[in-house]
């Protein structure tokens, strides 16, 4: 990766990720691995997890986007992809996943939580902020 940027990955509602796909972030890598991840109703919890952190199984079926599973190429998740800089999370889907949010804990890539359509931000849920303040304050992470 010397000489190239990182991709930001986003995961959330269709809103939230068409959005950033108009804005010009959308990239598959050599692999066709997107760097995003549109999350419906019938999308489950443990396909968000694996997309947010794993490595191993297989790439995520996705209707509207048109990827299907069982290509026969390991899915890397966005915190285990090198290529990756920064996860943008929508506040609410990081909530449904918290305990895979808060055990990041290195630099790269970073994490942060934005505000999605029907979920207006909240500064007390953003682990991020929480930690930051408590590099001032020590008291208020507890």
């Amino acid at each position: 990766m010397a000489g190239r940027g990182k991709l930001i990955a986003v995961m959330g509602d269709e809103d939230t990720v068409t959005g950033f796909l108009l804005g010009g972030i959308g990239e598959l890598d050599k692999h066709r691995r997107p760097n995003f991840l549109v999350v419906e109703k019938e999308t489950s919890l443990a396909e968000i997890e694996e997309t947010f952190r794993c490595v191993g199984g297989t790439r995520p079926e996705r209707a509207r986007g048109g990827l299907r599973r069982g290509l026969g190429v390991a899915h890397k998740g966005f915190l285990a992809r090198e290529d990756v800089g920064m996860i943008l999370i929508s506040q609410a889907l990081a909530e449904q996943i918290r305990p895979a949010v808060a055990a990041h804990a290195r630099a790269l890539p970073a994490v942060l939580e934005i505000p999605s359509k029907d979920h207006p931000y909240d500064p007390a849920r953003d682990s991020v902020l929480r930690r930051a303040r408590g590099l001032f304050a020590p008291d208020e992470l507890r």
